[in-house]
């Protein structure tokens, strides 16, 4: 694969990442920590290889806090998401923040094994959080990866005065 290029979204793209929340998401909307975000509408990251998009990152950004909303490597094993995170990390740190954060749900092992390999923490368990979400977007499945019955919010960070992410 030729080399990732990683940039801030511009207007240009917002057909793109529309497209791409919608297939990925099942719309712009993600709720976290009991809040419905725009992601289509968030700060976001683009990444781009062999003149294609490969990748996207929604942020949001919170006093002195940036929360990954959310995180999407179109090619798998191929660096975009690392390369991603990596660029989500160093925005967040140029912004003056100290934590980058983020939600998943309990039945996504394969991002728990993506972030913890890149040095990042868990540090909370929201319980019964993505029970309370599906109020806010019904169409959250009760079932997920694997079987898993999802009803928890598991919350990872990265504290941004460390080490930046690991390729893992």
């Amino acid at each position: 694969m030729a080399s990732v290029e990683i940039r801030r979204a511009q207007a240009a793209d917002r057909a793109q990442i529309v497209s791409l929340l919608r297939e990925r998401w099942g719309s712009e909307i993600v709720v976290s920590r009991g809040r419905a975000h725009d992601a289509s509408r968030l700060p976001a990251l683009v990444a781009w290889a062999d003149e294609r998009l490969a990748g996207l990152a929604t942020l949001r950004f919170q006093a002195r806090e940036c929360e990954l909303v959310t995180l999407d490597a179109l090619r798998r094993g191929r660096g975009v998401g690392t390369a991603l995170l990596r660029a989500a990390a160093r925005t967040a740190a140029e912004r003056g923040c100290s934590r980058l954060w983020l939600i998943t749900s309990n039945d996504n092992l394969e991002a728990l094994r993506f972030y913890q390999r890149r040095g990042m923490r868990l540090v909370a368990v929201h319980r019964g959080a993505i029970d309370r979400a599906r109020e806010l977007k019904p169409s959250i499945p009760a079932v997920g990866e694997h079987g898993i019955p999802i009803h928890d919010e598991l919350e990872l960070e990265l504290t941004l005065d460390s080490e930046p992410p690991q390729d893992g």
